[in-house]
């Protein structure tokens, strides 16, 4: 079975400190993302003001359930999404189709 990516791009706020979202970002994916079921890796990507998260699991019932169980992170999800422009998110889900 093919592994599938959640991709989100957005925008931080004005003025937000990017040390502070990307120390916001490691907290949770320590204390939660990646002990997900399924989870293989969360990578963040920037190019300028656009930033990307790609979060590769397993399959794409793993991807989706954690995005369903995403509110279940409490503090730390309350934390990472302050820094986040929430009306510009575009996410998608992808099956990887093939890897070099």
């Amino acid at each position: 079975m093919s592994n599938a990516v959640f991709y989100c791009a957005y925008k931080l706020k004005k003025g937000a400190s990017v040390p502070d979202f990307l120390n916001a970002a490691e907290a949770l994916n320590n204390e939660y993302i990646s002990k997900q079921k399924g989870y293989i890796s969360w990578k963040q990507l920037v190019d300028g003001d656009t930033w990307a998260d790609f979060a590769t699991f397993e399959t794409m019932e793993d991807v989706k359930k954690f995005e369903a169980d995403s509110g279940n992170s409490g503090e730390l999800a309350k934390n990472f999404y302050s820094f986040i422009n929430l009306n510009n998110c575009k996410q998608h889900y992808f099956t990887v189709e093939r890897s070099y």
